[in-house]
């Protein structure tokens, strides 16, 4: 459905012409209960939306479009396991990985990863040599990479002492050498983790790892040394890894949605199964309230619809997600992939052009390292930028005199991108100050403020809210895929360039001739076989 043709999405094209005057501190000034009305206090977390440029009409509007969308019966689609990711005819049930009673090949999958865990952890599994594991290598890319390796820092202070748990995904080789500069090949446990065992990526990581494996200690290693996690069990043992090795999970989950599955083994070596099944009923949880809550209290929703209010409406390209938790550093680049990927698409369902932009750029840090480095953009870059801040109510490392001070900033941040300063503040405050030049200095010292915001506080940071929080956001990108009538659940666009990368492949290594391309592409080529 064309939502651009619906009466919800005519009435917030005149309530975004109307807001175009009004300032949120005039809205702040004009409703005590604001932050009690564009609040909710679900599931333990605390979503306070009331900095963003919205109205009680507005929100009315977004819920009338979550209706006219259907997404319940997308939701209710879904469940039912029917192929809604309709371009590779798939079902998208990432969610059964995790339901409180799942289906018999999750319960089977699971118990052999928590057996493997445990051998792993009472040193029942051994290298070639008979030393125990030390340390634990991830190697994968993309969805087989950012889930397991952002929980597993954000799990930092929850991982089991004696495991060294690593990630390596990019094709330069600085990546590996890196980790292998590091590790002992007698205590190393390498996980392949790619679903057909052929992406290009890992499996150049996957032979470079083995290669320097052998060489310590010899082909037989090889079976005592390397785990998969594939679906291509000839690969597997051509490999040579045991297939009896190697762990399965289902084309009905998609990389990026892949954490809850096998893919997650290098997180629960990190942190045991228990803590991983927690992080599983945390996720269900978040399931249970997006299937069953109204959206006027559905944390998912409410994320979806101000997104899209933000971008279809007020024209924001971008949105900065900024984790005010240090353990939270890698959630905005694992998120880049889940919604950019996802979403960053300008055709429907239908095959047509979307008639208004989809996934705004996704860009962030942990603060308060943000604050010294792009915030000065954020305050006076004159740009739209919406910002989501997520704290935490407890810390999860205790140092006195930190978290105070680090809550402390992360409100303030907010509170002046809502506020911002006029000329007549800024003077003000310079003549208090006995300033010599407040003329002069005033006007650098104006902030527009009016920069929308939102702010998610955990409860705390632990397995369970952990798994709420990355479903909470797999919810959302679902719901706004939806809303805009697209299959959420493929990505054509990366496929493009592989094919593009394995035509230029052999003009590289000089096997083929450099023909057929655009003049800047035969140029670089040209370049880097001439040094050769």
């Amino acid at each position: 459905m064309n939502l651009a043709t619906t009466p919800a999405w005519a009435s917030l094209a005149r309530h975004a012409e109307a807001l175009q005057e009004r300032h949120l501190r005039d809205l702040f000034a004009a409703d005590a209960e604001r932050f009690t009305r564009f609040s909710l206090h679900e599931e333990g977390f605390l979503l306070d939306y009331s900095k963003q440029r919205i109205t009680a009409e507005i929100m009315a509007s977004l819920h009338q479009l979550w209706h006219a969308a259907s997404v319940p019966g997308w939701i209710a689609r879904m469940r039912n396991g029917e192929p809604i990711n309709h371009t590779e005819n798939r079902a998208v049930l990432h969610c059964a990985l995790r339901e409180p009673n799942p289906r018999p090949e999750v319960v089977a999958a699971l118990a052999r990863m928590e057996r493997f865990c445990n051998d792993i952890h009472h040193g029942r599994w051994r290298g070639a040599s008979g030393e125990t594991i030390r340390h634990i290598v991830n190697i994968g890319i993309g969805g087989s990479d950012l889930g397991p390796r952002m929980a597993t820092l954000a799990l930092a202070a929850h991982r089991l002492p004696g495991v060294d748990v690593r990630y390596v995904s990019n094709l330069d080789a600085a990546h590996l050498a890196a980790v292998l500069a590091e590790i002992d090949p007698a205590r190393t446990l390498f996980i392949i983790a790619s679903k057909t065992f052929s992406t290009q990526e890992t499996m150049q990581n996957a032979a470079s790892a083995r290669a320097w494996l052998t060489a310590a200690l010899g082909e037989a290693a090889v079976a005592r040394h390397f785990v998969a996690v594939s679906t291509n069990l000839a690969a597997v043992a051509a490999f040579g890894i045991d297939p009896a090795h190697t762990f399965e999970f289902w084309d009905w989950v998609g990389g990026r949605f892949s954490l809850w599955s096998a893919i997650g083994l290098p997180l629960a070596l990190a942190i045991g199964m228990d803590k991983f099944k927690r992080l599983l009923a945390g996720a269900a949880a978040m399931d249970a309230h997006f299937f069953d809550t109204p959206v006027e209290r559905n944390l998912p929703a409410i994320l979806a619809l101000i997104e899209l209010w933000n971008t279809d409406f007020l024209g924001a390209e971008t949105r900065a997600l900024l984790p005010y938790s240090q353990s939270l550093e890698l959630l905005p680049r694992y998120l880049q992939q889940l919604e950019m990927e996802s979403n960053g698409k300008r055709v429907d369902r239908a095959g047509q052009a979307v008639p208004c932009p989809t996934a705004p750029i996704l860009w962030g840090e942990a603060g308060t390292n943000g604050q010294h480095a792009f915030y000065q953009l954020l305050h006076q870059g004159g740009r739209l930028i919406p910002c989501e801040f997520i704290a935490l109510i407890e810390p999860d490392f205790t140092l006195p005199g930190h978290h105070e001070k680090l809550l402390a900033h992360c409100f303030a941040q907010s509170e002046a991108l809502m506020r911002g300063k006029t000329l007549a503040e800024a003077t003000a405050e310079l003549v208090a100050a006995a300033s010599p030049a407040p003329t002069f200095l005033a006007p650098y010292k104006v902030f527009p403020g009016n920069q929308p915001s939102t702010t998610l506080l955990l409860p705390r940071l632990d397995p369970y809210t952990l798994g709420q929080l990355v479903a909470l956001y797999e919810h959302k990108v679902f719901t706004l895929g939806a809303l805009w009538n697209l299959n959420s659940f493929d990505q054509w666009g990366v496929e493009y360039g592989k094919q593009l990368a394995s035509r230029l492949l052999p003009m590289l290594e000089g096997c083929a001739p450099v023909a057929g391309l655009d003049s800047s592409t035969a140029g670089l080529i040209a370049a880097c076989r001439d040094s050769a």
